[in-house]
């Protein structure tokens, strides 16, 4: 997961996932227009593991994360360094220039892997803590049948679909695709482990199973260095709200 290299960035001319449009239409008699990509419905699953009070999240890359992540990097780069007044160079006191600045640390190198790029982010720069979660792409299948399936490609937990209970539905990315997440949870136990998880072998998924202690939640959940969805943390304070009585063990912070 942490070796990423050989990065080329190309258009997107033809994709199963996203497709971009753009919509004309008229507010209030005025005149406008918004481009927008059309891409598939998803669900996510909160599972809780009673037998060791914790919740079940997934780690993976996100590229498009990454991606951000560099462009950020790029743009600082490219910013003069500020001198204190009275200060125009000289190697005492001087600051590190561009050059300095984007040279890679001692001990990253073999993070970023053969074929790195110049300025290349660590491949950490784009790794999320997510809820296990996945396409609405069967129209077979309902989508508690997909979310079983998923807590058991992702993580190995083999939960029946009348165990799964749904939090609610929502949209994310309203200003970009617009597509409707439809949340679950499940409370699982040791038992139910039948895998490892990590995702399909098939569509290349590279996932790790992470578990995050009950009382720590809310501590994880707002802890702005660890990089993760709005899911997790929505899906955390629902389970304080509705489901943490029950252990009998506080979630504050």
């Amino acid at each position: 997961m942490e070796q990423i290299n050989n990065i080329q960035v190309v258009p997107c001319t033809n994709s199963n996932y996203l497709k971009p449009f753009r919509v004309h239409y008229s507010q209030n008699g005025t005149k406008k227009s918004w481009d927008f990509m059309r891409t598939h419905d998803s669900v996510s699953v909160l599972i809780f593991n009673t037998t060791c009070h914790c919740f079940v999240l997934v780690k993976q890359f996100r590229p498009a994360v990454y991606m951000c992540e560099w462009e950020r990097s790029k743009s600082q780069l490219s910013q003069p360094p500020e001198q204190p007044e009275g200060e125009a160079g000289g190697e005492e006191g001087a600051e590190a220039t561009p050059a300095e600045a984007k040279a890679p640390e001692e001990g990253n190198e073999g993070e970023k892997g053969e074929g790195a790029c110049p300025n290349q982010p660590p491949a950490s720069a784009g790794v999320t803590y997510e809820l296990c979660a996945g396409l609405v792409d069967k129209p077979h299948l309902s989508l508690e049948e997909i979310a079983r399936q998923e807590v058991l490609e992702e993580c190995g937990y083999d939960v029946p679909v009348n165990k799964l209970r749904r939090i609610t539905s929502y949209r994310s990315g309203v200003g970009v695709t617009g597509a409707k997440q439809t949340m679950f949870y499940a409370e699982v136990s040791d038992e139910n482990r039948v895998g490892e998880g990590g995702g399909s072998a098939q569509e290349g998924e590279l996932i790790e199973v992470v578990k995050v202690p009950l009382h720590e939640a809310m501590t994880f959940a707002f802890d702005e260095s660890i990089p993760k969805t709005m899911g997790v943390i929505f899906s955390f304070i629902w389970f304080h709200s509705n489901m943490s009585p029950k252990y009998k063990i506080s979630t504050n912070v």
